[in-house]
């Protein structure tokens, strides 16, 4: 059994995935699976179960991200960042936090880092890389909030 940090990818751009899971694994999580649809992620999410999903805003087959975060928070306590160009419409989202496109390795690790710090304890001491910004819904103890 694995005791390493379970990421699912939703994203629809395959390069763009396949990057984003090198990455993750050469910084020592587990990709539990890509997903490049709604229902997909969905379905790897219940059978699966991650303790983070990044995920894109549009998806294959006309789908929105957001709808993922909905349905995957729904089925289970998931840390949920939005990696996408579209800061805007994911604002409001179900989730912790969103990075922009394009972002670098080191930024997309440690956004992660600090979703599941929030999602774990409300509170992060990270300091947020660049491009990553809290979601509206997001609870983040202001104590605790990295300046």
């Amino acid at each position: 059994m694995s005791n390493k940090v379970k990421v699912l990818i939703v994203e629809d751009d395959f390069l763009i995935a396949d990057m984003a899971e090198e990455f993750l694994v050469q910084h020592g999580l587990e990709v539990c699976g890509i997903a490049s649809t709604v229902e997909a992620a969905v379905a790897l999410g219940r059978r699966h179960k991650p303790d983070l999903a990044m995920i894109d805003y549009r998806l294959a087959d006309g789908g929105l991200g957001t709808e993922v975060g909905i349905r995957l928070r729904a089925a289970g306590d998931v840390g949920i960042l939005y990696a996408t160009g579209n800061y805007a419409a994911c604002a409001d989202a179900v989730g912790e936090g969103s990075i922009g496109k394009p972002y670098s390795a080191e930024a997309l690790i440690r956004s992660l880092e600090v979703v599941g710090d929030i999602r774990a304890s409300g509170a992060t001491l990270r300091p947020f890389p660049l491009g990553f910004r809290l979601l509206k819904g997001a609870r983040l103890r202001r104590a605790e909030t990295p300046s």
